[in-house]
Formats: structure tokens, C-alpha cells, sequence
């Protein structure tokens, strides 16, 4: 009996030092989760039960498992390394064979997707649709759509104007004070705006303010030296009309011919229609082929107040742009990879999917730290990641092992001990048993 019961202690030992030698192998590893050996004694029983008096058989290993605590999240500069800070695994397709990680080493493959170290398996999470939406749902193969950004034609400008209510009173009845964009003796200020057409190309909008009463300014505005109405005849302003109080009541809006101009509200202030981008030579007219928002575009001026202070306006806000270039990659907390583009617009081309398990000590270790769901772990649920429980993504950072190198060489002279002290149990029972031949 003594022979099996060191036997056993010796074999529970030496499992002892392999978990312990496996972990201080990995202590590098990105994403490593370290093993505990955990064992169990062994009683011989019967039917009727093992006894009061029964002596055990020795022990077992009971179970090798993974301790899923967080590792140290450290920085490394690579938009592509992620750790996460919190629970949750990557997912990752092979062929269609799902696997987990804590490993957030990727790269980028040769067809633009999100891949693991090894290049076999393609990180998983939602795509985004036209409008860079993003669809979640069913799991895909994360890519980065390094393609270029379309133009868009700009439809709405916006912006917060104060006209100076101190300024002068232009007299447009006196000949020489009529309006002329070449001349600046004819409006009060002048605000340049950039927009855009389909193609991308860049044009200027122009709105000239001219002071025409107490509380009446006339607002002129040209797209490339075109009237709003699209055509290059004489300037015809809106009319903007301000209470005692400086706050903008109405504006007076052109039509073709411009008589009666009806009044606009103020939420739809000024709308430029039938422009058709181009240049203009010599008062020659040339398109060039691109188009303006067929729908038109609207002037939001509600914002507009006259105060006793500097004619000024914010920056503009306008919604167009021009063709855009991919410069750079980021990916928030939440794990979402926004495209950075050299027009500088922002759009979301992805977001990364977590994975978390009702018991994550059930998952099946395949190697590659990488696990895989076993009966015993509970299917996965799938979800962004700061949803729920679910963690953050750290990008530019990596996870790095949660082994404790002090721990384990405590753990290893435990285990050279005990394997000594069960070595020691055989070696008497060996004496004793000599012992007892020599006495027949």
C-alpha cells in the first residue's frame, strides 16, 4: 500500500512542477493565463462506505485550472494592439472553426483583414453599412476599407454672426453705393465659406453684409460669383430685420424676379438652388461637370443677432467635403475602428466583438493561447465590448501574462519537497520490507 500511496505522491508532485514550469515558460506570453494544479486524496470504499478506520490510497490530480485574472495592460505604440481591461475574449474564425483569445496581437493581412499573429484565423466583429452605421448582429470578419472616402456635396452651412449695430448706414439710393463684391466701400463685412460639390471640388461662398437701417442689413450671397438663384445677373440680397432688443425677427428671402420676397422662418433661412458648380471667365460661365445638392442647400443664419460689438462670426459649420484619403487607424474603448481620412472626416469601419462564458474555467485550452467553448463553459455571448460586463479595449496596448514569478518559485521548491518527501515514503517502505525478508 505504502508503494502505491508514494507512488501517487510522487506523480501528484511531479504534475506539481510541470503546471508550475509550463507558467514560468509563459510569463512572457501575450494574453497567458497561468494553470493551478489542484488535487484530491483517494479513499478505497464499498458499498457500505469507506469506514472510520480507513486509511487513504494516496492522491490524485483533481483538476489543472486556469486562473482568469486581469494581466498588466502595457502600451506599445501599435494601433493594432489591443488589450482588454476587464473580462471578454476576441473572437477569432479559422475557417469557420470560432476560437478565444486574451492574445490582442493582430495585423493586417494582404486582403485588408483583421488577422491573429499566425495569419490563420480573422478577428471577429460587426461591419458597418453605407452611412457608417454600425450593424450589429451577425459576427464578420473585421476589415480595414483602406479605399477612398467619396465627396460629399455640402447641403446645410451654419454659424453664429453678430452684426455691429454702431456701424454706418450704407445709402444703396446713391449710385456709388450700390452693391459691387469688387468694391468695399459698398457692404459692411464680408464672410468666406468653403463648400463642396459631388466631385469634391472646393468653391467659396460668399456673404456680404450690408447695413441698409437701424435694424435691416441686407445679406448678399454668391457661390463662385453666382446669385443664389443660380444665375449671374445683378445681386439680389435677403433682407434680415432685427426687434429693439438686436434678436433677428425675420428674414426676407429673393425670388426671380425679386419682387414681393416672401419671408423665410428662421430654421430655414436662406436656400441657394439651381447652383451648377463652375468658374467664371471674362463673365463667361464654364461648368464643370459636377453638381450641387439638387435639393439645395440651406443657410442657417437663426443665430444671427445685432449687438453693440464687432461684426464677427464663428466658424462655420457646413456638412460637405472633399475626397479623403485614409491617414490614419484608432479603435475607442468601446471597439469601434474609426478611419481617420486626410479631409479630415472621421468614419467607423468596424467594431470589435467580446465574448464572455458563463464559466470561463470550462473553456478547452487548444494552444496559440486561444480556448475553445466546451460543454462545460456554456455557449458564448457575443457582444461590443463596455457592454454589460464586458471590458474596455485598450488599443496601442497588450496584455501581458498574469503569472507571478515569485509565486511559482515558491510553488517550485513546494514541489521539489514534496517530491522528496514522497520519494522518502518509498525508500522506508523499501527498508522496512527488507527488513522483514531478513527476518524469515
Amino acid at each position: 500500500m505504502s508503494f502505491n500511496i508514494g507512488l501517487s505522491g510522487l506523480f501528484a508532485a511531479n504534475k506539481q512542477l510541470d503546471v508550475t514550469g509550463n507558467n514560468i515558460a509563459n510569463v512572457a506570453t501575450t494574453g497567458f493565463k497561468s494553470s493551478r494544479a489542484e488535487f484530491e486524496d483517494v479513499y478505497s470504499a464499498t458499498k457500505l462506505g469507506s469506514g472510520s478506520k480507513t486509511v487513504g490510497s494516496g492522491v490524485r490530480l483533481a483538476n489543472v485550472s486556469q486562473q482568469f485574472t486581469q494581466g498588466d495592460i502595457t502600451n506599445t505604440g501599435n494601433v493594432l494592439d489591443m488589450g482588454i481591461n476587464g473580462s471578454g475574449f476576441f473572437v477569432l474564425n479559422d475557417s469557420g472553426s470560432l476560437s478565444y483569445t486574451r492574445a490582442g496581437t493582430f495585423k493586417v493581412d494582404s486582403e485588408g483583414y483583421v488577422t491573429n499573429t499566425d495569419g490563420t484565423a480573422r478577428l471577429q466583429g460587426y461591419g458597418v453599412d453605407a452611412n457608417g452605421k454600425i450593424q450589429n448582429g451577425m459576427l464578420a470578419d473585421l476589415r480595414i476599407d483602406t479605399s477612398n472616402l467619396a465627396p460629399k456635396t455640402t447641403d446645410a452651412v451654419s454659424s453664429t454672426i453678430n452684426l455691429n449695430s454702431t456701424d454706418k448706414v450704407i445709402d444703396q439710393t446713391i449710385a456709388t453705393n450700390i452693391f459691387d463684391p469688387t468694391k468695399t466701400e459698398t457692404y459692411s463685412k464680408k464672410f468666406n465659406t468653403p463648400i463642396y460639390d459631388s466631385q469634391g471640388n472646393q468653391h467659396t461662398m460668399e456673404q456680404f453684409m450690408v447695413k441698409t437701417g437701424p435694424n435691416t442689413w441686407d445679406n448678399y450671397t454668391l457661390i463662385d460669383g453666382r446669385n443664389m438663384d443660380g444665375s449671374l445677373s445683378t445681386p439680389v440680397p435677403s433682407t434680415l430685420s432685427f426687434d429693439s432688443a438686436g434678436k433677428l425677427t425675420q428674414i426676407s428671402t429673393p425670388v426671380t424676379p425679386p419682387t414681393n420676397p416672401p419671408t423665410s422662418t428662421i430654421s430655414n433661412d436662406l436656400k441657394v438652388t439651381n447652383w451648377v458648380p463652375g468658374t467664371v471667365t471674362d463673365g463667361v460661365w464654364t461648368a464643370n461637370g459636377a453638381a450641387a445638392n439638387p435639393d439645395g442647400m440651406t443657410i442657417a443664419m437663426g443665430n444671427t443677432t445685432q449687438f453693440n460689438a464687432d461684426t464677427a462670426r464663428s466658424i462655420p459649420v457646413q456638412n460637405g467635403y472633399a475626397t479623403g484619403q485614409i491617414t490614419n487607424l484608432s479603435i475607442d474603448g468601446s471597439g469601434v475602428l474609426l478611419a481617420n481620412f486626410s479631409n479630415y472626416q472621421t468614419k467607423p469601419i468596424g467594431q470589435i466583438s467580446l465574448a464572455s462564458f458563463a464559466n470561463e474555467q470550462g473553456l478547452q485550452a487548444v494552444g496559440g493561447t486561444s480556448w475553445k467553448e466546451t460543454y462545460s463553459s456554456g455557449i458564448p455571448g457575443y457582444d461590443s465590448p463596455e457592454t454589460g460586463s464586458l471590458g474596455t479595449i485598450r488599443s496601442n496596448s497588450l496584455e501581458e501574462s498574469n503569472v507571478n514569478v515569485t509565486n511559482e518559485l515558491v510553488d517550485l521548491i513546494k514541489a521539489q519537497s514534496n517530491y522528496q518527501a514522497n520519494a522518502k515514503t518509498i525508500s522506508t517502505q523499501s527498508t522496512l520490507m527488507q527488513t522483514i525478508i531478513q527476518m524469515t
